[in-house]
């Protein structure tokens, strides 16, 4: 533990809750955790076997995988010592429930993948192994060949250009007033569609990583770059996953960038919530009690710390998520939600009412819903622009404004986060979208649709290598044209 460390007291653990025991008519303090366990005890006990899972309730819905107690899979250390990190892993977890055929598939997968495997016990419980090809959740974290598709010629590493515009290691600076803190490269689970598989996980057989893992002095190097800025303001804390930081890295970090008389806000960025709820489901938790702290060190200084996670499809939300997000809740924690729009897993009006509906009821604000990145092998996972416009005009207006998301798309080559009605043209034919930025003005920032989504005439042009760049050249004069166009009102 340094100096910084040693700056801020250790948070004193929030109280238990009072339960009554009716034996002796006493009443006794049980820590939450424990309250759950004895609940989730007597379940196990009078419920049968199900083939359907109610997701919303106490009923032990990982039995189906793992015939372990309450008390084990409710531990956080547990989930991180058997969380699955390679087909033969999977295999011996998921046994006969779907063909031999599928462990193939994933194997084959996994070469042609840029992320690394790793998943939690907790998310491996709530795929459905009888449609497993078809289930939101598998779809996101277990690639399969037989579901790959070729990658947009257009596509690369790193397409939101992160990297170019850090101007230290770990550091993003795009944005005038904010700045993006890549505090590690390690997460609970390992998300296929990751737009940082330029750097987080373990190197695959077709990506090498920039490795910007733990590291205190690259972090005092920004922590140095951040308070010589004053006009940055708002930090965003990720990686990697700010999961994956000890109690102490997270008061340290947390407490380091408040002490800076410049910032106002600060926001961890964590999945873990959607893939492992068990690490703030006590009240004793280490992790949990770290986050308070700093959030409650800000408010005493009027700065904002809230915590952004990342839920995809209402299927990742169980009692346990419910019973995690309370805790949040109770101790004043803004938490906003951030998903990405992916085929297959939430790319219909139904699903993302239903998520968004979900969200709400934990009290997370639904915040942004992204049009999926340019990233490099998940070609099957990316929608085009015009499904993000209609499902978005579809939840506006179904629910109250505050929990309505913005669907965002964060521009290729480091235009930042747009609107995705804010584009200067969509040509849909060929489905190529040209957004102009306030941080960088006077450029263009292309995206492109998934070819095999496109009507057949575009499918034809891009087959034709010789006129992608005509079919670049030819949107970006519409686009300029349209915005010096005299105003017709």
């Amino acid at each position: 533990m340094n100096d910084l460390t040693m700056m801020h007291e250790q948070q004193e653990p929030l109280p238990t809750v009072t339960q009554e025991k009716k034996t002796d008519c006493v009443t006794t303090e049980l820590p939450l955790i424990d309250v759950v366990k004895r609940d989730i005890q007597s379940t196990v006990a009078s419920h049968p076997k199900q083939t359907t899972k109610n997701m919303m309730n106490d009923y032990p819905f990982w039995r189906d995988l793992y015939d372990v107690t309450a008390e084990e899979f409710l531990d956080d250390r547990w989930q991180a010592q058997h969380a699955v990190k390679n087909v033969k892993e999977l295999q011996k977890v998921v046994g006969d429930r779907t063909s031999p055929d599928f462990f193939a598939d994933v194997a084959a997968g996994i070469k042609r993948s840029p992320m690394s495997m790793r998943i939690t016990p907790y998310t491996l419980s709530l795929i459905d192994w009888g449609a497993v090809y078809d289930d939101p959740l598998r779809i996101q974290f277990i690639p399969v060949a037989s579901r790959l598709l070729p990658d947009h010629p257009k596509l690369g590493f790193d397409s939101l250009h992160e990297q170019i515009d850090s101007p230290i290691p770990g550091l993003t600076h795009r944005y005038p007033n904010k700045v993006l803190f890549l505090t590690l490269n390690t997460c609970p689970v390992y998300c296929r569609f990751c737009t940082r598989s330029y750097d987080v996980g373990p190197v695959t057989e077709i990506s090498d990583k920039a490795e910007l893992g733990v590291d205190p002095d690259r972090w005092r190097e920004n922590f140095d770059y951040i308070a010589s800025h004053p006009e940055i303001v708002d930090i965003v804390i990720s990686g990697g996953d700010t999961y994956q930081l000890r109690p102490e890295q997270i008061k340290l970090i947390g407490m380091t960038l408040l002490d800076i008389p410049t910032i106002k806000r600060i926001r961890f960025a964590t999945k873990g919530p959607a893939v492992m709820p068990q690490k703030i489901l006590s009240d004793s938790s280490p992790w949990l009690n770290a986050l308070t702290g700093v959030v409650d060190y800000g408010r005493t200084m009027e700065k904002e710390v809230a915590l952004h996670t990342h839920v995809n499809h209402p299927n990742e939300i169980t009692w346990i998520t419910e019973q995690a997000m309370k805790q949040l809740y109770k101790r004043g924690i803004v938490c906003r939600n951030q998903s990405v729009l992916l085929r297959g897993v939430n790319d219909t009006n139904t699903v993302m009412n239903a998520l968004v509906k979900k969200l709400g009821d934990l009290h997370v604000d639904p915040y942004y819903v992204y049009v999926h990145d340019l990233v490099k092998g998940v070609e099957d996972l990316r929608t085009t622009l015009q499904t993000a416009l209609d499902i978005e005009k579809n939840v506006r207006g179904t629910t109250a404004g505050f929990l309505t998301p913005t669907f965002v798309m964060d521009a290729p080559g480091g235009g930042g986060k747009r609107d995705a009605h804010s584009f200067e043209y969509y040509d849909r034919m060929t489905g190529v979208s040209v957004y102009t930025s306030p941080v960088k003005p006077g450029r263009f920032f292309i995206y492109f649709d998934p070819i095999h989504l496109l009507p057949e005439e575009g499918q034809s042009l891009w087959a034709d290598q010789s006129q992608h760049q005509i079919i670049i050249d030819k949107v970006i004069t519409i686009a300029r044209n349209s915005m010096t166009a005299p105003s017709t009102f």
